[in-house]
């Protein structure tokens, strides 16, 4: 008697990847019969962005670093899929690889956390948040340019741990995270979109696949949203357009909402007090999607200029030497 074949998935390590790869087997159990607990298996492979703890992530290689390793995985066939959160996966993907399917997505907002003050509003002059977020940071002082901003990396785990060891008054995380971990009680204040945008494809969760494999892509056809997709589609195409990184704040959503696709994006300084802001709406379809979200990061870096985004580079390069 055959063997039946092993599905295996590929994901970081940290709970909440653990977590995202666990929803995506469950889904993938529940959508085809022949699968099993026993025929679906999880693959943990530690990245260098799980490695680097040390410093900012800008000065070790940007967003890549949470997905290269998986990747190479891949690619050289020892997992089936891997499961990312959308947020974290590069704009250019390798050769080969695609992604597949987009779970339905979890909210969008960020969540302000604080073991002292009950509100982002309610914080004293001169708090410290702990982030390592250069959206967040921007955001955080385009409203309150008092507060003082340091950086704070780790998984959602040791971010809290660091908050409640007092080295900072408040943090930032996803409300999305949170949820898929089962701890919304963690939540002091989930922030409002129009003050705390979110980044963009922040709340979905991606299945990147090897682009020839037919089977793997059929399997994962009944867990894909298309609104999900649509709107990580404009979100990833207006931060293609900005060469959007770990090296720039960059900020938007896009909606599917009234038979079309809205969206708005923003760039800011690293001090905030610099925005620029597009909105748009397009049909519902990937390729209008794309365009949109092209159209709108291009308008911004023209707003900008070459000068904006020079001295953003200097800043950066002098606070995260």
């Amino acid at each position: 008697m055959t063997e039946p074949k092993i599905i295996k998935i590929g994901t970081r390590g940290s709970p909440l990847a653990l977590a995202q790869a666990e929803d995506v087997k469950a889904r993938l159990i529940e959508t085809h019969e022949g699968l099993s607990t026993d025929t679906v298996e999880i693959v943990v492979i530690k990245t260098s962005g799980d490695r680097i703890l040390d410093r900012h992530l800008m000065n070790a290689g940007g967003k890549g670093l949470f997905t290269k390793e998986i990747e190479d995985a891949l690619l050289g066939g020892s997992i089936d899929c891997a499961v990312h959160s959308a947020k974290d996966m590069p704009t250019v993907l390798p050769d080969g690889l695609i992604l597949s399917a987009f779970l339905p997505r979890e909210t969008i907002n960020d969540a302000f956390i604080s073991t002292r003050y009950d509100s982002f509003d309610a914080l004293p002059e001169s708090a410290v948040m702990g982030t390592a977020s250069l959206r967040r940071r921007a955001l955080t002082l385009r409203r309150r340019p008092d507060l003082k901003v340091m950086t704070f990396r780790g998984n959602v785990q040791t971010r809290l741990r660091k908050l409640n060891d007092g080295e900072a008054d408040a943090t930032f995380l996803a409300v999305a995270g949170l949820n898929r971990l089962g701890m919304p009680e963690t939540i002091t204040e989930k922030l409002s979109l129009e003050d705390f945008p979110p980044a963009p494809a922040q709340g979905a969760v991606t299945v990147e696949t090897r682009s020839e494999d037919a089977g793997m892509i059929a399997l994962l056809k009944p867990l894909h949203s298309d609104e999900t997709a649509l709107e990580t589609a404009a979100e990833r195409a207006f931060l293609k357009a900005l060469d959007g990184s770990c090296r720039t704040p960059i900020a938007g959503f896009a909606r599917v909402e009234a038979g079309k696709l809205t969206f708005k994006g923003y760039l800011l300084s690293l001090d905030g007090a610099e925005v620029f802001e597009e909105v748009g709406s397009s049909n519902l379809n990937t390729g209008d999607a794309v365009a949109l979200g092209k159209t709108l990061g291009e308008n911004i870096r023209d707003k900008a200029g070459p000068d904006f985004f020079e001295t953003l580079k200097r800043e950066i390069a002098a606070e995260f030497q």
